[in-house]
């Protein structure tokens, strides 16, 4: 991972999300900034990407729900400003995502647009399956999303 890091999301990053929101998905609902602002109150733990500069160039969220042992992760959002796409960005956010998930032995789910194809190498590379199909899921556009998930990892205890 070259030119940029990655860090905890924080509430002054949420114009620029909801900038990089309405510049990805302007044909969609795409999320504002108090949108933002909720799930960080919520707690939910979300990442920037940030560049040399320190500018915000992509975000991932992830929503752990229930409660220990029995968390379940819901990835709620990734995206990434389109001239840093392909370098590895959303990549090193999804996997943080799953490390965080990995922590607390949560199985994950996500949806994603059945034409983003890009995404949906990745998550199968990370061990996601297809799980079922949303109809017009993305409004108002009107795109379908597969429904995707990954088993929880095995907890280290759980291994003796």
């Amino acid at each position: 991972m070259t030119g940029f890091t990655l860090a905890a999301l924080r509430h002054e990053d949420a114009a620029r999300c909801a900038e990089l929101e309405r510049k990805l998905f302007p044909g969609d609902d795409p999320w504002r900034e108090r949108a933002f602002r909720a799930e960080l109150d919520n707690g939910h733990f979300y990442l920037g990407a940030y560049d040399e500069n320190g500018q915000l160039i992509g975000y991932a969220g992830l929503a752990l729900n229930g409660r220990a042992p029995d968390f379940e992760g819901s990835v709620q959002t990734i995206a990434v400003d389109t001239d840093w796409q392909g370098r590895g960005v959303g990549k090193a956010l999804f996997e943080a995502l799953l490390a965080r998930a990995d922590q607390v032995a949560a199985p994950v789910f996500l949806e994603v647009r059945t034409d983003n194809d890009r995404a949906i190498a990745l998550y199968r590379s990370r061990g996601f399956e297809q799980l079922g199909l949303r109809r017009r899921y993305y409004q108002p556009s009107g795109a379908d999303a597969y429904t995707m998930g990954r088993p929880a990892a095995v907890r280290q205890e759980e291994k003796s």
